[in-house]
Order: structure tokens, then C-alpha cells, then sequence
């Protein structure tokens, strides 16, 4: 039974994590993905999935300014020194396509897949998105995983998927949706 929050938000982050281990303890997971721009939500995960594998998730140099990082590196280094596998990627679900959208008109099926993802929160999208760019990256093991994402700062959303990488996007499974919020 998945548990739906009120409305978006950091505000849920820490039921979201704690639903999130609840759930890949009851099923025997090892592995977890979250999404994380400061760091900050990576290091509540890591305060609780104490014997995960633990893969944080980042913006993109480039992200808001050119050649720039949001994460600092002093925040990488603390989660790395923590024990987690930090991952700075291109978003899976928009990258260069974003370019060829901002620059020309028309439909684009990368942007396409993201806006159905939306459908259920934004939180999910950004849960599959990290997956896939934690995959990409060397950094799963192919088995199911705890993914969390979250709209805009803090977590709100959390699944149980079968990762899968860019080139084979359409192998991932959401297995189960642990939480998300239910006015979006």
C-alpha cells in the first residue's frame, strides 16, 4: 500500500526516507538511489540506510550557469567520506533534447517520456531519472532498488524499480510506488 502526501515538498523527506527503508527492508534491498542537490537529502539517507550501497545523484556542471556545479565539492567529499557513490550526470530524461527545445519548435520523445512521468509527480520522474543516470554511471548492480526523488527540494517520492540504462530505458520496471504526494 503506497502512502500519498498532502502536497509536495521537503517537508516530507524524512517520511519519505523512512517509508523508503521500511519498504526495502521488508523486500531484502540492498541498494538505494536518491536524488540530491546540495547533498543534504543524500546525507539523511545515509543516516538511515546503514548497510545500503547508497548512490547520490546531482545536477550536471552547466546545470544554472556554465561550466558551473551546484553541489560543492566539500559536500561530495562529506558524502563520499560517508560511504556513498556520488554521481554528477546530464539528465536522463531531457539532455541535449532540452538544447534542440529551447533552440526549435516540435516534439521531442526523450521530453515526451519525461511529461508522462510527471503525470504521477514530479518526485517519480526525478525517482526514474536518477536510476537511469546512476546506471549509466557503473554505479547499480542491475538488481531492484530503493529510487528517491523529489520536486524541487528536500523528498516527496519513492519507488521500488528494476534500474535499467538509457539504452535500454524501456527495460525499467517500477515495481511499486512506496510514496508521493497526492496533490501536485
Amino acid at each position: 500500500m503506497s502512502h500519498h502526501f498532502d502536497a509536495p515538498g521537503k517537508e516530507n523527506s524524512d517520511e519519505t526516507v523512512r517509508l523508503a527503508h521500511e519498504r526495502a527492508v521488508e523486500l531484502g534491498l540492498n541498494e538505494v538511489v536518491v536524488a540530491t542537490t546540495t547533498g543534504e537529502t543524500a546525507l539523511k539517507v545515509l543516516d538511515v540506510f546503514s548497510g545500503f550501497k547508497v548512490v547520490a545523484v546531482t545536477y550536471h556542471a552547466g546545470f544554472r550557469k556554465p561550466f558551473e556545479t551546484i553541489m560543492t565539492e566539500e559536500a561530495r567529499a562529506d558524502l563520499a567520506a560517508r560511504g556513498a557513490r556520488v554521481v554528477q550526470a546530464t539528465h536522463a530524461l531531457s539532455g541535449v533534447e532540452r538544447s534542440f527545445a529551447k533552440k526549435f519548435s516540435g516534439v521531442y520523445p526523450v521530453l515526451v517520456m519525461a511529461e508522462v512521468l510527471r503525470l504521477f509527480g514530479q518526485g517519480v520522474k526525478v525517482a526514474v531519472e536518477v536510476s537511469i543516470m546512476a546506471a549509466d554511471a557503473g554505479a547499480l548492480s542491475g538488481r531492484d532498488l530503493v529510487a528517491i526523488g523529489g520536486s524541487a527540494r528536500g523528498a516527496d517520492s519513492a519507488l521500488i524499480l528494476k534500474p535499467a540504462n538509457q539504452s535500454d530505458v524501456f527495460d525499467l520496471k517500477i515495481r511499486e510506488i512506496i510514496c508521493k504526494p497526492r496533490n501536485f
